[in-house]
This record gives C-alpha cells, sequence and structure tokens, in this order.
C-alpha cells in the first residue's frame, strides 16, 4: 500500500482477500471486520509514535509492538489480554475496542492477518485514502447478505444528496442519533471541510473535534463508526460516537442539523439490566417527558427524540419508512399533525425499493425545519412539496443501483439557495398543509403518477427483476405476518372455562 498511485479498489482488496479463506473456516466477514479494526488501530497508533513523534495512546504494555514478534499461542494470549484491558480504557480507545472479543483464535490465523497489517506503512497513506480502504471494507461487509450489516448502511449517493440540500454550515452542529458506520457524519464533514472559512485553524479544530457526533445502540457498529471517524482524522482522543440507546432519555444536547436513517422495523424494545446482568424489565414504549405521545413504532419514537434534540432554528433530514406517513391512532396522527403545526415540513422524497441491501424496503426522505409557533396560531408549515421518485423507477443493487446523477432532477426541484422559486413538474408537486391537515387520518402517502406497468404489458420490466420484486414483497409480507405474531404472542391468553 505505499504504491499511493494505486487505487483504493485495489487496497481495499489486498486486505479483503483473506477473508474469503477466513470465511471458508468458519469465521464471517463481520468479525474479520472486526478484527482489522482492532489490529489497524494498534498498528497505526504505533506509526503515529514512531514517523510523527505523537506520544501513543495506547498503555505501553498493550501496544503493537508488544505483538508483532510473537506467533503460536504466546500471540493469541498477548492478542486477547490487550483487547480486554483496552476495553476498559476510556475515550475513543473505549469505543473501538468496547466489549472486544479474539474471534481469531487460531494462532495460525492470527499471526496471518498481524503480518498483512505489519506488512504496510500505513500513516504514509492520506487520510482520504485510509478512509476509503475502510468504508470499502464496510461496503463490502454490508453487501453480505449473511452478514446483516447491510441494515446499517444507507446508499451514498442518497446521503450526499441529502447532506448537500440540508447544507450544513462550518460552525454547525450535526447529529445522527442512529448512526450506523458513520455515512452522514463522513458526508457532512466532507461538505463542510471546503466551505470558505473553513481553512481557519480554529474552525478546522472545531470541525474535527467539537461539530460531529452519533449515538448507536449496537456496539459492534460504534466501533466501526468510532474507527471510520479516526481514519478520516475526526476526534481528538474522545470519542464522537456515543454507544447507547438514544431513545432512552433526552441527553440535554441540541443540534442545529440533524441527519440519520433510523433503523427500520416495528417495535421499539428497551431493557433493564440489573447489577447481576439479569433483566429486570422490559417495555415496548419509552416514557419520556418530552414525547408527547406514547407508542411502540420505533420510527415515530425517533421522530419525537429528533423533535426534542433539534435547536430552536435547527434542520433535518430523516429517512424513514412509509408506515410513518399512514399509521392510524393517535401516535401516528399526532405526530404528523406535530410535524405540520408546529414544524415546517417542506421537502418530502418518495424513494423507489430496490436502493437499500434489506429488500422490501419502502422508505422517503422527509425535510423540516424548527420555528418558534406562529404568533397568528397557523402552521409552520405553508406547502409541502413531494417528488416521487418511486412510481415508474426500477432499481436494484447489481444491475441499477442509485447513483448520484438518479437524485439531480430532485435536487434541482429541491432549489436549496430558494425555496421561494420552486416549480411543479411531473414528479415534483406542493401541497398545502391545511389541506393535508384536512386529509382522513392526515395520511401523508400520496401518489399521482400512474403506474405504467399496469396499463401496458410492454412496459413491464426484465424477468430477473420482477422475481426480485417479487422476492421483497414477500419479504414484506413476512415481516407484517411476524409483526402480528408478535402481537398475539403478547397478548393477555384465556383460558377455557
Amino acid at each position: 500500500m505505499n504504491n499511493l498511485s494505486s487505487t483504493h479498489d485495489n487496497l481495499v482488496s489486498k486486505v479483503w482477500n483473506y477473508a474469503h479463506v477466513l470465511r471458508d473456516q468458519g469465521i464471517s466477514y463481520g468479525d474479520y471486520l472486526e478484527q482489522i479494526t482492532f489490529l489497524l488501530f494498534l498498528k497505526m497508533d504505533q506509526e503515529r509514535s514512531e514517523h510523527l513523534g505523537e506520544p501513543s495512546i495506547i498503555p505501553a504494555k498493550w501496544r503493537w509492538q508488544q505483538l508483532g514478534p510473537l506467533s503460536g499461542d504466546d500471540l493469541e494470549l498477548q492478542y486477547r489480554h490487550t483487547l480486554e484491558a483496552l476495553a476498559k480504557e476510556k475515550g475513543l480507545i473505549g469505543t473501538i475496542f468496547r466489549k472486544a472479543q479474539n474471534k481469531l483464535t487460531d494462532p495460525a490465523k492470527l499471526k496471518r492477518v498481524v503480518s498483512l497489517i505489519d506488512a504496510e506503512t500505513w500513516i504514509g497513506i492520506g487520510v482520504d485514502v485510509k478512509g476509503a480502504i475502510y468504508e470499502g471494507l464496510l461496503e463490502k461487509n454490508a453487501a453480505e447478505v449473511k452478514s446483516g450489516a447491510g441494515q446499517y448502511f444507507t446508499p451514498r449517493p442518497l446521503i450526499n444528496a441529502m447532506v448537500h440540500l440540508i447544507d450544513p454550515r462550518i460552525g454547525e452542529t450535526v447529529h445522527d442519533p442512529a448512526c450506523g458506520t458513520g455515512g452522514f457524519l463522513l458526508s457532512a464533514y466532507d461538505h463542510m471541510k471546503v466551505q470558505p472559512g473553513a481553512q481557519d485553524r480554529a474552525l478546522q479544530r472545531k470541525l474535527r473535534e467539537k461539530s460531529l457526533s452519533g449515538t448507536d445502540i449496537v456496539d459492534e457498529v460504534v466501533r466501526l463508526c468510532g474507527m471510520n471517524l479516526y481514519l478520516h482524522g475526526i476526534g481528538n482522543g474522545e470519542s464522537p460516537i456515543m454507544s447507547g440507546d438514544a431513545l432512552a432519555a433526552d441527553s440535554g444536547y441540541r443540534y442545529d442539523v440533524i441527519l440519520t436513517n433510523p433503523p427500520f422495523g416495528k417495535k421499539s424494545s428497551y431493557r433493564v439490566i440489573g447489577e447481576d446482568g439479569g433483566i429486570e424489565s422490559e417495555q415496548e414504549t419509552y416514557e419520556r417527558g418530552d414525547f408527547k405521545f406514547t407508542t411502540s413504532n420505533k420510527q415515530l419514537n425517533f421522530m419525537q427524540h429528533i423533535f426534542t434534540i433539534m435547536e430552536s432554528d435547527g434542520r433535518a433530514a430523516v429517512v424513514l419508512p412509509d408506515n410513518v406517513l399512514f399509521e392510524a391512532g393517535s401516535a401516528g396522527e399526532g405526530i404528523r399533525k406535530r410535524l405540520l403545526e408546529q414544524f415546517d415540513f417542506h421537502t418530502l422524497l418518495r424513494l423507489p425499493t430496490g436502493i437499500f441491501y434489506k429488500q422490501g424496503v419502502k422508505a422517503n426522505v422527509l425535510f423540516f425545519d424548527k420555528h418558534p409557533p406562529r404568533a397568528d396560531g397557523k402552521p409552520n408549515s405553508k406547502d409541502l412539496w413531494i417528488y416521487d421518485y418511486r412510481t415508474n423507477v426500477s432499481h436494484t443493487l447489481k444491475k441499477n443501483p442509485l447513483q448520484s446523477r438518479h437524485l439531480d432532477d430532485f435536487a434541482s426541484c429541491y432549489s436549496a439557495g430558494d425555496r421561494s422559486q420552486r416549480k411543479q413538474t411531473d414528479r415534483f408537486k406542493r401541497f398545502p398543509a391545511a389541506d393535508l391537515l384536512k386529509r382522513d387520518k392526515l395520511n401523508l402517502d400520496i401518489f399521482w403518477l400512474k403506474d405504467e406497468s399496469l396499463e401496458d404489458v410492454d412496459n413491464l420490466p426484465p424477468p430477473d427483476e420482477i422475481a426480485l420484486q417479487i422476492v421483497e414483497n414477500l419479504q414484506a409480507a413476512l415481516e407484517a405476518f411476524q409483526s402480528v405474531a408478535e402481537e398475539l404472542d403478547r397478548s393477555p391468553k384465556t383460558s377455557a372455562s
């Protein structure tokens, strides 16, 4: 990897190739990526000390120099104890090594990976290239459906479009309460670091150390995100990423910009663990004073959480499934009403299926701003503009993946520089908020284009795409049935008299 003219794709392949051997021997891609994360962090810490003269942030007993010369059982023992010790550290080290375990228990396999990392001088690789290598590994892991990692991976073209339109400015704070591997935060960082004034050292430091933050409930994902940000030069020894359930409580922090794709799934589950490790209680809803509505719908709860953590003049772009737009009941209708009345919900992008690694997902992007209540008592939302990029649009991950150019027309219609200049098109329509508030159950699941495939056989997609759509629909149906089964299982049982 010392040849900096190599493409980052080749660099990714070099680090990734050994994973195929390991998978055949029972080690998953996810476990391999996790171990690469640990070892790469240790190696780079050593290089920062040797080549840049920076003090190591790793206790001497657990540094890379202690691993390199070892082999056999001695290597495995040292590595295992290193992970156990560093998991107890604070800051970024504790985040990356949180609950770390050695999954390369075969000393020969461990030695092979250590040698693979040790053979390169990583500090000589530019920050952008190192970041690209790691993001390439994350994407390869997400593409492995069996790994389950795809649920944490939002398509990069969609992330970049959302960031471009929400336009975080240097000096503002950006937060993702379901940060996954950090895609939104890194895109925001790239967007902000080239803005006028970004060359100011104080602003640069604030951008790297204070402006970006995130939360995720999955320890393994928090680790990957922490490493991803570290490789991009973000952070100052403290971790910008917190491990925990963002919905459990109001942290008290407020942010200028929220960019997020909360996990899809019907129910929220919050467990309270006792001192002995047992589950003291488990609840399906979150009892928070700032939540106006009690619901077990995870996405609706994320919406309420976002309402709270936005600054008084904050703005947000959030990926959410269709059910948020139409779910009946006091919570669903009440949250949509609050969104239209108390916030300026100005744009809705209807996304096509086939762009996420998780099949069957029907999602949207909601763009809204937070404003103080109007003196005249009228809704803060004046018009909701909806862009339909779903009807008659076909994407698949392999043959026609979502690319940046596919969202160019939406970006043009959005008119980020001056939204008052928006004009209606076939796909972009304006709906007065006053009319939407009168809709039955405040249903915002709105379409107006005709599905051409229902009228003209010649417009049917190819057989392989039809097959994929069938699989996606079956997957969605199975998830719906599973949700019903869970509800029935929780219902009080009545015995026959």
